[in-house]
């Protein structure tokens, strides 16, 4: 795997994309969204994630984030994406999923040649991290993950998305904490 895009300054602040393997559009369920969200508030309690910005589509995640230097920013993610995943296909194989099989068998195949897979393969390797150097990289990235949203055609507002961070940069409440960036 190449390291181009890999967290190297350990107090930096970085935009991250995590994506699920091919693509698959999995995050329509509420149950999976909830796994997500869930999984970042722990990584924020406990293993000092630093969350400045996130928007949760069907099939990836980006963040702006770093790490209060409890766990290397690298770890935290690791971390999150072996849980998820354990959490994912658990959630999968119990819940009242319509894909099930079809789901099971895309994940189990882009695992099946892997020998550091067990059984399932739901992210993508990698989390493409590019360090936030200047105020109007910065501005760029945030209003690139509040815009995925409205780009996708399911709002109108960035605001109006409940698993993004668009509402709390508008006053409103989120469905996480964050940290606000000054960038506006």
């Amino acid at each position: 795997m190449s390291d181009q895009y890999t967290a190297r300054d350990p107090d930096g602040i970085y935009f991250l994309t995590f994506t699920i393997v091919d693509w698959v559009d999995i995050f329509t369920r509420q149950s999976y969204k909830e796994i997500i969200m869930d999984s970042l508030r722990y990584c924020q309690s406990y293993k000092g994630l630093r969350l400045f910005a996130f928007c949760l589509m069907t099939n990836h995640i980006h963040l702006i984030a770093s790490t209060s230097g409890k766990d290397k920013l690298f770890a935290i993610i690791r971390d999150f994406k072996k849980f998820t995943s354990r959490a994912l296909i658990k959630e999968i194989e119990n819940g009242e999923e319509s894909r099930k099989k079809w789901l099971l068998n895309k994940f189990e195949f882009a695992g099946k040649y892997l020998e550091r897979i067990e059984n399932y393969k739901v992210w993508q390797d990698g989390y493409h991290a590019v360090e936030l150097t200047s105020n109007d990289f910065t501005y760029q990235k945030l209003n690139y993950i509040h815009q995925n949203p409205v780009k996708a055609g399911i709002v109108s507002e960035p605001e109006h998305y409940i698993y993004s961070s668009a509402s709390n940069y508008s006053g409103l409440s989120g469905i996480i904490d964050i940290e606000l960036l000054e960038v506006y």
